[in-house]
């Protein structure tokens, strides 16, 4: 497992130390996808300022979901309300394994419960032999059309989700595709949680479609489904207005 005592498992851009502000906000951890860093959520933190005290966890340390959840606890308030999104999902579905008493309301935003199946299991890996023998290239035209809806193909969007891309850097691509290759089937988590949980997803996810969505709603006691119109599998970044609005819902329910 990659760790390094000279890498913080937060982003400094928003730190989690609480301060006279923050104290009367909802500490509230946001967790990225794969290939994405604080930037994907910078919308959420700045439209949500007045409800929530965030904390963006740096998921490019670690090769395995757990060691990622663990650094995440590690460095996280008490208690906190979660977000994740794809990779993200991954691991608040994790968290809420290991430390679900910590854990006060959960948001699922673009992401599945599913083990990889092993088409998409060789695909992976196939994709990370070829970055073993070759150079890193980020977020191809290609695979960009896969994550994105057709309509933010020509917006600002794609260049966001490219210049993450390559801050990330392929030596972190490549745990966190191990971690995501290597993860467990969360089915058997969902049943247990039992606080207030929101399932967001776009009505175009090729990545994770929306019966993977359906299916986390349906084992979830009480969960509530939101359906992302003209949206792919980045919802904070392509449709923030109403990543947003969902969120400010989410969090400022009783």
């Amino acid at each position: 497992m990659h760790s390094s005592t000279m890498l913080s498992p937060v982003y400094p851009s928003f730190p989690a130390a609480a301060n006279d502000t923050h104290a009367r906000l909802e500490p509230t951890v946001f967790l990225p996808g794969l290939l994405c860093d604080q930037s994907l959520w910078q919308n959420q933190v700045e439209a949500l300022a007045d409800v929530c005290a965030p904390m963006i966890a740096n998921l490019t340390l670690d090769d395995t979901i757990e060691a990622m959840a663990r650094r995440t606890l590690a460095a996280a308030p008490a208690r906190f309300s979660l977000v994740g999104l794809s990779m993200g999902g991954y691991v608040a579905l994790e968290i809420m394994r290991q430390a679900p008493e910590r854990v006060t309301r959960l948001a699922l935003v673009d992401t599945s419960a599913r083990a990889d199946t092993a088409e998409r299991a060789a695909q992976r890996r196939a994709g990370m032999e070829s970055l073993k023998r070759g150079k890193f290239v980020g977020i191809t035209h290609g695979l960009l059309g896969n994550l994105i809806h057709r309509s933010q193909m020509e917006t600002q969007v794609g260049s966001q989700m490219r210049s993450m891309a390559s801050r990330v850097g392929g030596e972190a691509f490549l745990r966190q595709q191990n971690a995501i290759l290597n993860r467990p089937d969360f089915s058997a988590v969902l049943p247990d949680i039992a606080v207030p949980t929101m399932i967001v997803v776009g009505d175009d996810d090729r990545v994770t479609p929306v019966s993977h969505s359906l299916e986390m709603h349906e084992a979830i006691a009480g969960s509530t489904f939101h359906l992302v119109r003209e949206c792919g599998h980045m919802a904070a970044l392509e449709r923030p207005e109403d990543t947003n609005a969902l969120l400010r819902d989410w969090l400022e329910a009783a």
